[in-house]
């Protein structure tokens, strides 16, 4: 097998040319500009130091641009893989304690050993276990919570809480502590920020500058809200006030080290990790699709599944913790004109200055405008759309969804998940075990065939079709037998039985059990069964087994090659057409 499928880099850096070395430089700067707050605020909101983002924002940067196949796809902590990561953690030890340090980490390399190794097994179809209505609902509780446990950073008061509930609970309760000069910093902050993502760009427009360059000053935003807000802070000593800053950042580089291995530690991470490694790769993978669609490229999911692991160890051995494909990043990335995973390597160079020059400056940023970095990134994850029309499309998705917001308000990011894939599968199991099937006839003057309730069609009364709209298996074999069974009863006069296979893709053993009884069944009753439009691979599974050989009926290469022949068989054996087939005939319809 060739290298370059673990090693994608063998293949993009091949033709790698001054171009795209230009281009990728280019985004990485501006991704870096963005980057740095974001990973200070997300380290923050995971219960971490400021530099812990720092650190999660340099090696697994060089991991994934080797091992990932997204051009574009920003790799770096996010929102609610933070979040995921201070419940988990919080679990374990008290924020701010070495143990809790330990946790992130564990979680950041079992997560990543988790990736690396569903990738080897390929087993990247996993992830479908997970709905897009669950998903969306996840994200949208999770950006709700992530939220609101900001605003005790904007109101400068004290308050904690893994759910709403409690979030509101204990918000309420030191509302009175609420400091001023951080209450003003953090909603100037939180108001400039929004009008930044929808006010700037047109304005900068009308100023004359071209509109792709404007969107990307527009994104480079929080750097300017991050440097007056320091600037506010030195120039009228608001740490003396209360305004509480970031405080003193290792002016250093991410410290590596493997990191020990303890088995209670891992055994308590393993559940909160897998759910981490799944979401994780799902929202990673959504993104670096859509920006691989717009430019006519590819990704290979099981490959990402190994790319996203590598950096999660990257991360483990520098200090850092769980980190993803970011959305945000990764569009700013792609619309900046990064054409390889080349510019996130680039990226952790400008992230690996920061950490080293710049962090003396950012000890005197506000925690207020960390706070309201996350809470304007998050509230565009809340997806208000999806709800409305989900509902009106599949009542069960909706169901799924809102099982999900709520439970994951209130109870908890890893039982909303918990929940809401749970749910998803029951409501999945249900319908496989009530497949939809249809009693048909033909539409006149046609070979076409269309069910009874919805078109005009010809039918008889000694002959009944039944188009089976799903594969077979144990989950609606049962429900296959009663169906056919009550139809069958309902009609004295029937004499054939057409089972309509056309979008069956394969039977099961318990499926060709419960076939096997039909046939048998309906020869008591006098009612021969046939196959009709049987593909050829479930076909073949058949030559092994007794139905064909026991089938009191005939298997019929099209519906209307069985139609046109049993139309004329209502079980009289002499010969002789009854009168309801000369009318047939009349008509010109056999």
């Amino acid at each position: 097998m060739s290298l370059s499928r673990y090693f994608p880099i063998l293949e993009w850096g091949r033709g790698y040319h001054k171009t795209a070395f230009t281009n990728d430089v280019v985004a990485a700067l501006i991704v870096t500009i963005m980057l740095i707050p974001q990973s200070l605020a997300y380290a923050m909101l995971a219960g971490l130091p400021p530099e812990v983002g720092l650190y999660a924002s340099i090696l697994p940067l060089v991991a994934y641009a080797i091992f990932g196949t997204s051009r574009a796809l920003a790799v770096g902590p996010v929102a609610v893989v933070s979040l995921m990561t201070a419940t988990a953690a919080g679990n374990i030890a008290a924020q701010g304690s070495p143990e809790y340090m330990t946790a992130a980490i564990a979680m950041a390399l079992i997560s990543g050993l988790m990736m690396v190794g569903m990738g080897l097994l390929r087993l990247g179809f996993l992830a479908n276990l997970l709905s897009h209505p669950v998903v969306s609902g996840f994200i949208t509780a999770s950006g709700l919570i992530i939220a609101t446990s900001q605003l005790k950073s904007l109101l400068g008061i004290n308050a904690g809480g893994d759910t709403m509930p409690a979030l509101l609970g204990s918000l309420y309760a030191h509302i009175g502590q609420t400091n001023l000069p951080t209450l003003i910093i953090g909603m100037s902050a939180t108001l400039f920020l929004f009008w930044v993502r929808k006010g700037l760009k047109p304005l900068l427009v009308r100023l004359g500058l071209q509109p792709r360059v404007a969107e990307l000053l527009a994104k480079a935003g929080p750097i300017a809200a991050v440097a007056v807000s320091i600037l506010a802070v030195v120039s009228l000593d608001l740490e003396g006030a209360g305004v509480k800053t970031v405080g003193h950042i290792p002016q250093s580089l991410p410290p590596f080290a493997m990191p020990g291995f303890d088995p209670d530690l891992w055994v308590r991470l393993l559940v909160p990790a897998l759910l981490l490694s799944v979401i994780g790769f799902v929202e990673s993978v959504s993104v670096a699709r859509t920006l691989a669609a717009r430019k006519r490229q590819r990704i290979v999911p099981d490959q990402e599944l190994i790319g996203l692991g590598m950096s999660n160890l990257a991360s483990a051995v520098s200090g850092g913790y769980p980190v993803t494909g970011g959305f945000a990043r990764s569009v700013v990335n792609f619309d900046a004109g990064a054409d390889t995973p080349a510019a996130g390597a680039f990226t952790a160079i400008g992230i690996a200055f920061a950490a080293l020059f710049m962090t003396p400056w950012l000890s005197h940023l506000p925690v207020a405008t960390l706070a309201a970095t996350i809470v304007v990134a998050v509230l565009s994850l809340v997806d208000l759309k999806t709800p409305r029309m989900v509902w009106h499309y599949a009542k069960g998705d909706f169901a799924a969804m809102a099982a999900t917001v709520l439970v994951t308000l209130l109870a908890g990011v890893e039982i909303g998940v918990i929940a809401g894939v749970g749910l998803n599968l029951a409501l999945y199991l249900y319908r496989a075990s009530r497949p939809h099937a249809a009693i048909v006839g033909r539409v006149p003057g046609t070979e076409h065939f269309r069910n009874v309730k919805r078109c005009d069609v010809l039918t008889a009364p000694h002959l009944l079709s039944i188009r089976i709209d799903e594969s077979l298996t144990y989950l609606n074999a049962g429900w296959l037998e009663e169906f056919v069974l009550e139809s069958v009863a309902a009609r004295p006069q029937m004499r054939h039985l057409i089972l309509m296979c056309s979008a069956v893709n394969t039977i099961d053993a318990s499926a060709l059990e419960s076939l096997e009884a039909i046939n048998h069944r309906l020869a008591d009753s006098g009612v021969r069964l046939h196959l009709s439009e049987v593909k050829g691979p479930v076909m073949d599974a058949l030559q092994h087994a007794h139905l064909l050989k026991d089938l009191t009926g005939h298997v019929y290469m099209s519906q209307n090659q069985a139609f046109s022949e049993l139309i004329l068989d209502n079980g009289d054996h002499d010969g002789r057409l009854r009168p309801e087939n000369d009318l047939w005939l009349a008509r010109g319809l056999i």
